[in-house]
């Protein structure tokens, strides 16, 4: 039996030039009857951008871990687009068993989505042909499908918006209390949202913090247009240089990763107080972070254990 023919969990039917011919789904009608919305979830996705697991831990958060078990678990990818596009893929942060076929990794860890959804019979061939959780859900089970994102990597331009019934780039990167302002669950359907939550991206803010006070780093601050504040024809206001590698700048910049998750927790039982019942809610990092470590900043390009290394839990809240 190949590798697909173990993965769908039956025999994989093949055309004659050799590409997959999963059996295709009808686009567009609910196929889940009304009444059965009762025995479905809510399912959200928190992603703490650029959060790394010994970040989360050290912050030692008191509210969040109510959801679940605290794991220490690996990303599909080292920087925020491929991340979330493994997410949506339903590629959540993986455990790293030795001895262990991937394809019998994966249908494990997909038949987990009957728990989150509050559904049956869902697994990795439930995803084909488009292997994406948002068609699945709004398509196929008949989910209200929502997406509020911090970063401009995934706006709504971008690929990853497919399928969403709703997709906004908030106006703050680093404002979670904004996306729940706005969360509105429907009475008819399910709800899935995705968040892409930025306080814990750098510069590591709090949205209370006035943005003179946020960190500079040359090189780095000025990515993205609403960062660019302090910028004046890409130079610092101030004319002031700053080395890229200062430990002490770098370790200063960890210790605020740990303040956001802090300020988070409080954030997040707000989030727990709001959601209906049946709502089934993951927390993870789309990838980790590093400050200094082998001499690396950030995330993206680098091959470091630190930089795939995510928080994860998750659970159902009521």
């Amino acid at each position: 039996m190949g590798f697909f023919d173990q993965l769908f969990g039956k025999k994989t039917q093949i055309r004659e030039r050799g590409t997959l011919r999963p059996p295709v789904r009808p686009m567009g009608a609910v196929k889940r009857p009304d009444p059965l919305f009762d025995e479905m979830n809510n399912y959200i996705i928190v992603i703490l951008d650029s959060c790394r697991y010994d970040s989360f831990m050290r912050a030692e958060p008191k509210i969040i871990p109510k959801l679940g078990e605290v794991e220490a678990r690996w990303s599909y990818a080292s920087w925020t687009a491929p991340s979330h596009y493994n997410l949506l893929m339903g590629l959540l942060p993986h455990t790293s068993p030795p001895q262990v076929y991937a394809s019998d990794y994966y249908k494990e860890d997909f038949l987990k989505f009957n728990e989150r959804f509050g559904a049956k019979d869902v697994e990795f061939a439930s995803f084909v042909p488009h292997l994406f959780m948002p068609t699945y859900l709004r398509n196929t089970l008949g989910y209200a499908t929502h997406a509020k994102v911090s970063l401009p990597v995934l706006n709504p331009k971008t690929a990853i918006n497919r399928d969403f019934d709703t997709f906004k780039l908030m106006e703050k990167h680093n404002d979670m209390n904004a996306m729940l302002d706005e969360m509105e669950f429907s009475t008819k359907r399910p709800s899935f949202f995705l968040l892409n939550v930025g306080e814990t991206h750098y510069p590591y803010a709090r949205p209370t913090e006035p943005k003179n006070q946020w960190p500079r780093l040359s090189g780095v601050h000025g990515v993205f247009k609403h960062l660019d504040d302090a910028l004046v024809d890409g130079e610092l206001k101030d004319g002031k240089a700053e080395p890229f590698f200062d430990q002490e700048k770098l370790d200063q910049l960890r210790a605020r990763q740990i303040d956001t998750v802090q300020y988070l927790d409080g954030v997040f039982e707000r989030l727990y107080d709001m959601v209906p019942k049946n709502t089934y809610i993951t927390v993870t990092s789309d990838h980790g972070e590093l400050f200094g470590e082998g001499g690396y900043f950030g995330h993206g390009p680098i091959q470091h254990d630190l930089v795939y290394q995510v928080p994860f839990l998750e659970g159902k809240v009521r």
